[in-house]
């Protein structure tokens, strides 16, 4: 991820990662090209976890009561009227 590029959405930025990581595993590059493709894998994992990290608080915000505490359910995979998610 070049520095002069837009910041990626989380699922390119996911799909750019899985793409590097196939490519190191492969073992076909010489190793700079390896080491600059390892440098971006790096700074797409840090990206990833930081989106994650925000959402995960943005949804404790949300669950949250009026008294603050986080309440939760364990989730069904059922909706209203009885059909499945």
């Amino acid at each position: 991820m070049a520095k002069s590029e837009e910041t990626p959405k989380f699922e390119e930025a996911l799909v750019r990662l899985e793409q590097i990581v196939q490519t190191l595993e492969a073992g076909n590059l010489p190793l700079e090209e390896s080491l600059r493709a390892f440098e971006e894998g790096i700074a797409l994992a840090r990206f990833c976890a930081s989106q994650l990290e925000a959402a995960e608080r943005r949804i404790e915000l949300l669950t949250k009561d009026e008294e603050g505490v986080l309440r939760t359910s364990p989730f069904s995979g059922e909706v209203e009227g009885g059909k499945e998610a």
